[in-house]
């Protein structure tokens, strides 16, 4: 049972990349609240899986990078109370390792695609005084070995945050969450592309990396969400909060 001090009721909540991992958790979470929830991701079957198993969901296709794509899905929609930036994608290389093309491409995802969506939101959020949740990461406050254009983003996600919420600081509330390692489909996905002859080893070292010891959970992530939407955080804003098992902390 969720206390009415964190309940969502007749909100109205878009979340990008809500077809998995911490996204999912947090659309499954919002709905619990009372929620209406609309699950952006370019994987539309596994969208409409999961807002087939929520009520009052709904799933769209959209690619955040395309502004006409973003522009045709904002024309359906009439109503929105929170919108939350959860779609990324990573990288991993130094400077010296990373191409112009694929920092480009981590932009284009990660800040591109939060620009655009926040852009083309504000007129509704600003209506209803709404919430900005942005994904940020602890790569975007220290610094990550061979995570330069990773870092880059997330560096700017994090001063985005704080720029909106000087900008409209009582129009909408703008807040961050800058997570440790969580333990995902994106994390699979890295554990794949780059150490698929020994992932069981750097999935031990994924979690000893964290001081607490052991990687964090989609549904702990979304437990932060709640709050920082729920009526409950009305006077944070531009705040930029860690959740990663004391890694910023060591």
């Amino acid at each position: 049972m969720i206390p009415d001090y964190f309940r969502l009721d007749g909100k109205v909540t878009l979340i990008t990349g809500g077809a998995s991992g911490i996204g999912e958790a947090t659309a499954r979470l919002f709905s619990e609240a009372g929620a209406r929830v609309l699950i952006i991701d370019i994987d539309l079957a596994r969208a409409r899986q999961v807002a087939g198993e929520l009520s009052q969901a709904e799933a769209f296709k959209c690619d955040i990078t395309d502004e006409q794509e973003v522009a045709r899905l904002f024309s359906r929609i009439d109503r929105l109370d929170i919108l939350f930036n959860c779609a990324g994608i990573g990288l991993v290389g130094s400077v010296e390792e990373t191409e112009l093309s694929d920092f480009q491409r981590l932009f284009r995802v990660n800040v591109d695609g939060a620009y655009l969506m926040t852009k083309v939101a504000l007129p509704l959020l600003k209506t209803n005084r709404g919430s900005v949740l942005n994904m940020g990461s602890v790569a975007g406050l220290v610094g990550v070995k061979r995570r330069f254009a990773y870092c880059a983003t997330k560096g700017a996600i994090i001063a985005m945050t704080r720029q909106l919420a000087v900008d409209y600081p009582t129009e909408i509330r703008a807040n961050c969450i800058a997570p440790g390692t969580v333990d995902t489909p994106f994390v699979e996905g890295y554990l794949e592309k780059y150490h698929r002859h020994e992932k069981e080893k750097v999935r031990l070292e994924l979690n000893e990396r964290q001081p607490l010891g052991r990687l964090g959970r989609p549904d702990e992530i979304a437990k932060l969400a709640l709050y920082i939407c729920s009526p409950a955080a009305d006077f944070m804003n531009g705040s930029v909060i860690p959740m990663d098992g004391g890694w910023t902390a060591a």
